[in-house]
């Protein structure tokens, strides 16, 4: 188990000077390592053992097994409700109706742990995008100041040189003010675009689900339809066809038990009210932003607020804080 998790071990390092905010943190940080490891879960045998086994009767078990998991299995919608044991065998399992009754197909269980790697990559790319840019400028204006063992000469020389800069490059910092929002405002695109790619993903299903799972919990044991068997069953059909000996078709009725499906629906569960947490900030943060953008007086009390501390005439450094405003925040 160390072993699966060793490899998510650098994405948990903590930087000693930081190039974003808390908020961006959420997207690259926590949320790229929870999708990790849940990948990791789902391709690990040692958590869920065998991801299909199927029962059939005239055809090899792991030729049904093998040939279930290639060619998907699937439900019949009118079973998903019901009394487990009286009008089904287990949710969406029982008899049917070819070409009539409504079934539901199950596709989408060979490809979890490559979305939920794809999704990964995803939220790190707004972080990537800044990083490159950035390209280190504020480790090197920092210039060592962040640590607490400097000596007064060196701290003061590293302080004159960060005034020199500041003179100089004057008003050469709007871009990069506006890069580093423009990546803010790819993660809210981002975290909103995975949900609706997960929703698509599983066929219209997944934009309620978190709410129907809390309904679900909260409801009388008599009247309540589990939403986790109807988009992750424990339990499907699977039909096999070959050629009798005289040519005629057979099929085989084959029941296949999907216990891959267990981990998948707490995963999704837990990324559906995750992914609307970091929404909601991202969104409430761009509106901040907005407000730090448009209004000046914003601006100068936010700086007010940071540089409490410090020694500055703020008579004479006022001018520059509205010049420098942003670079000045982030150190």
């Amino acid at each position: 188990m160390i072993d699966v998790f060793g490899s998510v071990r650098g994405l948990l390092k903590l930087d000693t000077v930081c190039i974003d905010n808390n908020v961006f943190r959420l997207h690259y940080k926590v949320t790229v390592v929870v999708l990790v490891i849940f990948s990791l879960i789902v391709t690990t045998r040692q958590f869920v053992g065998d991801p299909i086994d199927c029962l059939v009767i005239g055809v090899p078990t792991h030729i049904m097994d093998s040939y279930c998991w290639t060619h998907s299995t699937f439900t019949v919608d009118k079973k998903v409700r019901g009394r487990i044991g009286k009008d089904a065998v287990q949710p969406g399992v029982g008899p049917y109706r070819e070409g009539q009754d409504l079934v539901s197909y199950q596709k989408y269980y060979q490809w979890v742990c490559f979305v939920l790697f794809f999704q990964a990559v995803c939220f790190y790319i707004p972080r990537y995008v800044w990083k490159i840019y950035e390209g280190g400028r504020i480790r090197v204006l920092v210039n060592d100041l962040n640590n607490v063992m400097i000596d007064k000469e060196r701290k003061s020389n590293s302080m004159s040189q960060l005034v020199e800069y500041f003179a100089v490059n004057l008003h050469t910092h709007n871009l990069y003010a506006m890069w580093f929002f423009f990546c803010e405002a790819l993660n809210f695109v981002n975290v909103v675009g995975q949900m609706l790619f997960l929703n698509y993903f599983f066929e219209d299903e997944f934009k309620t689900y978190g709410l129907d799972v809390f309904r679900f919990i909260i409801m009388d044991p008599k009247e309540r339809g589990d939403p986790m068997s109807r988009i992750f069953p424990k339990v499907t059909k699977c039909t096999f066809e070959k050629y009798g000996t005289s040519g005629t078709i057979q099929k085989f009725d084959g029941l296949c038990l999907l216990p891959l499906n267990a981990v998948n629906e707490k995963i999704y569960v837990f990324l559906w009210f995750w992914f609307m947490f970091i929404a909601v900030v991202s969104g409430l943060n761009l509106v901040y932003r907005t407000a730090v953008v448009i209004f000046s007086k914003f601006r100068l009390f936010l700086l007010r607020r940071e540089s409490r501390l410090s020694p500055w005439n703020e008579l004479r450094i006022i001018h520059i804080k509205k010049k420098l405003w942003f670079i000045i925040y982030e150190l």
